[in-house]
């Protein structure tokens, strides 16, 4: 179980030519792993989301969730595959206002052939998982902002994706809530076991991911430990990225 992308170039119409989102971009998730995507608006962090979710086609290049190569399915079994494979949290919760927390998770499970006996015990369990099993039967007016968002979590979380993606879960939370929300995602990742891709520009709540990768101009360069599981620095030594900017060097692919 893991998420693929391999020599990945995608573009843009852009007047009279052609605007490269993505350029050679490859990128190895594997299970139970949570990278971080992070860089500047406009960088390319949304168009590698939209295409390792298999919403917008990339001009070349292959993407694999979970095995299945997805070059040349048409529209239905790439929705199939969303459906059962992938777990998409945008960055608004966009909760249905007359549903219950409760009721938000229910309907994923029955669109997904679940019978009602067997889709309130699951979204029961997603939301004890996320904290929120007290607040199951509130509707969305009556949560907070950081609540609303476990929510989304636990409702990408229905029907057991082998890949997770997470678009910019902090942006409307503060500090304190937005810390919870990347815990979260952190201790769900390793739980699940799920190949996790949390795209981001707020850098302050990395230091529990797995791995860290810069994209720029729609590059991706090496990837770095999190910051609680890099190396020990010596003393005085600066920590990576705060020096002087260096030349890009070659390519680099996320193993």
């Amino acid at each position: 179980m893991s998420l693929h992308l391999n020599d990945v170039t995608l573009t843009y119409p852009d007047g009279d030519g052609r605007l490269t989102a993505l350029d050679r971009v490859s990128m190895h998730v594997p299970e139970g792993s949570l990278t971080a995507v992070v860089g500047p608006s406009g960088s390319g962090k949304s168009s590698l989301l939209a295409v390792a979710a298999t919403l917008i086609t990339p001009d070349s290049g292959t993407v694999t969730v979970d095995g299945t190569t997805t070059a040349g399915m048409g529209r239905g079994a790439l929705t199939e595959l969303r459906r059962h494979k992938i777990g998409i949290v945008f960055q608004q919760p966009n909760l249905l206002p007359s549903l219950t927390a409760a009721e938000q998770l229910q309907v994923m499970a029955q669109l997904d052939g679940r019978s009602p006996g067997k889709a309130r015990p699951r979204a029961r369990e997603l939301l004890d998982a996320v904290g929120l099993v007290d607040q199951a039967d509130r509707r969305p007016h009556q949560l907070s902002g950081g609540q609303r968002q476990r929510v989304n979590i636990a409702r990408a979380l229905v029907n057991e994706p082998t890949v997770l993606l997470i678009d910019e879960p902090t942006s409307a939370l503060d500090h304190e809530r937005g810390a919870a929300v990347i815990d979260l995602i952190t201790r769900l990742t390793h739980r699940q076991a799920t190949a996790t891709v949390l795209v981001t520009h707020d850098r302050a709540h990395l230091g529990a991911v797995d791995r860290i990768v810069e994209v720029q101009d729609g590059c991706l360069g090496a990837p770095r430990p999190g910051r609680l599981t890099a190396p020990r620095r010596p003393p005085g030594l600066p920590p990576p990225g705060s020096g002087p900017a260096q030349p890009r060097g070659p390519r680099a692919e996320v193993l």
